[in-house]
């Protein structure tokens, strides 16, 4: 609760610099206010901001299509061997990269899809041309959603294993009595029991959506370029920490945080509309 409250609520008094020409030696309290000044870059068409958001909303794009519905399309997967054994065995082995950080990460990628990689050294061996893919700009968003697919789609079953375990059995034992299949009885028995968990974690994933992977995608950079890999956040670490624009950093940061609690309200109201009890009722 401590660090919590530490970091998260106290660490919300920062949020003054955004309004201000922060200067780190000066301090809150000597710092220039400026007003709205640090937010004119959301509206004065600023081309590194605009590719930065251009590259969030595209990744936001291509996670929530392929990256979210990830771990409910395994635990169904999981959910269908008859074998304990083999279940347990499965879910352990696909938990484990959860627990590898992502320097950890890009340097697996790198040595199996890299220029002297596992993938490129057997096309060589062959005589076949090698494909460039981590340096390659065309490929790198399908690159890091492979990464965050491999990477976290394992741990994220954990939360839809409980669920699915929780179903009652007969529901299942009654249907397949009056003839379903193992289809009509995913439709119409396992996907409703899962349906309120999709909804709670898809409302709490928008608040969270143009938060796209600080430490993958900087580490990345250097191989495809600012122009594919820059988006928000690394803006704003590009630009406060290492150019020294805490301001226009800070600012930028900010509305990024507005955008995700309009997310979460707009997205709990149309929950509540269609009769679900998304992340909480007023």
């Amino acid at each position: 609760m401590a660090v919590i409250v530490t970091f998260q609520y106290v660490a919300l008094a920062g949020n003054v610099i955004a309004f201000q020409d922060y200067q780190p030696y000066l301090g809150v309290e000597r710092s220039l206010w400026v007003g709205l000044e640090n937010f004119e870059i959301l509206v004065d068409g600023d081309p590194e901001f605009l590719r930065a958001l251009r590259n969030t909303l595209i990744i936001t794009a291509l996670q929530t299509v392929f990256v979210f519905p990830a771990p409910i399309i395994l635990a169904l997967v999981l959910n269908s061997l008859v074998s304990n054994r083999v279940r347990q065995t499965v879910q352990s082995i696909l938990y484990l990269p959860h627990f590898l950080s992502w320097v950890i990460v890009v340097a697996v990628f790198q040595q199996v899809l890299g220029g002297a990689g596992l993938v490129n050294n057997f096309l060589r061996a062959r005589g076949w041309e090698p494909i460039d893919i981590i340096g390659n700009s065309d490929a790198f968003f399908a690159l890091i959603t492979s990464q965050v697919i491999w990477k976290d789609t394992g741990w994220a079953t954990i939360l839809f294993l409980a669920v699915l375990a929780g179903i009652d059995k007969s529901l299942y034992e009654a249907s397949a009595v009056d003839g379903a299949t193992r289809w009509r009885q995913t439709w119409h028995i396992t996907l409703p029991g899962l349906r309120p968990i999709i909804i709670l974690l898809f409302i709490l994933k928008l608040g969270d959506s143009l938060t796209v992977g600080f430490e993958q995608l900087l580490l990345q950079q250097d191989a495809v370029g600012l122009g594919v890999a820059q988006v928000l956040d690394t803006y704003v670490y590009n630009n406060g920490v290492v150019g020294g624009y805490w301001g226009v950093a800070a600012a930028v940061g900010l509305a990024k945080g507005a955008v995700g609690l309009v997310l979460v309200l707009v997205a709990n109201k149309a929950a509540h509309a269609f009769g679900e009890e998304g992340v909480y009722r007023a």
